[in-house]
């Protein structure tokens, strides 16, 4: 018996990406705290809150038989400065600004877990925007595609544009590392 798996996550990118790899899974709504805590990596943040996450729906599918739940977290990381997801317009043409003609780290992590293990993978990007000009920030922020995402912006979107280069994964920058998170399903039980 094939195990099931929970999403937990909101994130309709996060939703899509399964979709298209053509894996089965149902959602799990938690409520994970996502604060940086003093002097903690980024890298260990990013990897804290998927696993938190996949713990957290763990236990609200608690006595589901074969029940396996995913977590995952991606940010956008400049000079140490973890770039979540902008409250306003404002913070988003700040973020962009700090973003243009420079390279940043995306980390994106993913934890899956069942009843009796857990395991993590990170895939980490490097992505580099072209230089943007006010007019082209605004346009974008007007356009409301930089909100509910970390950095401020979709590479799978109109910020496609500014992508001058990628090293790393397309699919962890949108915010599910498909390759790391296909290999830790099969190890679960619950790949396609």
């Amino acid at each position: 018996m094939r195990a099931m798996l929970y999403l937990a996550s909101q994130s309709p990118r996060r939703r899509q990406l399964l979709e298209q790899i053509g894996v089965r899974f149902e959602v799990v709504d938690v409520d994970v705290i996502e604060a940086r805590a003093p002097g903690e990596a980024a890298q260990a943040y990013v990897e804290r809150v998927a696993r938190d996450k996949a713990r957290a729906g763990l236990r609200r599918v608690d006595g589901e038989r074969a029940a396996v739940v995913l977590g995952a977290d991606t940010e956008v990381v400049l000079d140490d400065v973890v770039f979540g997801k902008p409250a306003d317009a404002e913070e988003a043409a700040a973020m962009l600004r700090r973003l243009a003609g420079r390279t940043h780290r995306v980390i994106s992590a993913v934890c899956v877990a069942d009843g009796a293990r857990e395991a993590c993978a990170v895939s980490l990007s490097e992505v580099t925007f072209a230089p943007l000009d006010e007019a082209a920030i605004a346009a974008y922020v007007a356009s409301g595609e930089p909100f509910g995402k970390a950095g401020a912006y979709a590479i799978q979107g109109r910020a496609a544009a500014f992508v001058a280069h990628l090293a790393g994964s397309y699919s962890g920058v949108m915010g599910l590392p498909l390759f790391e998170t296909c290999g830790l399903l099969r190890a679960f039980g619950a790949a396609p």
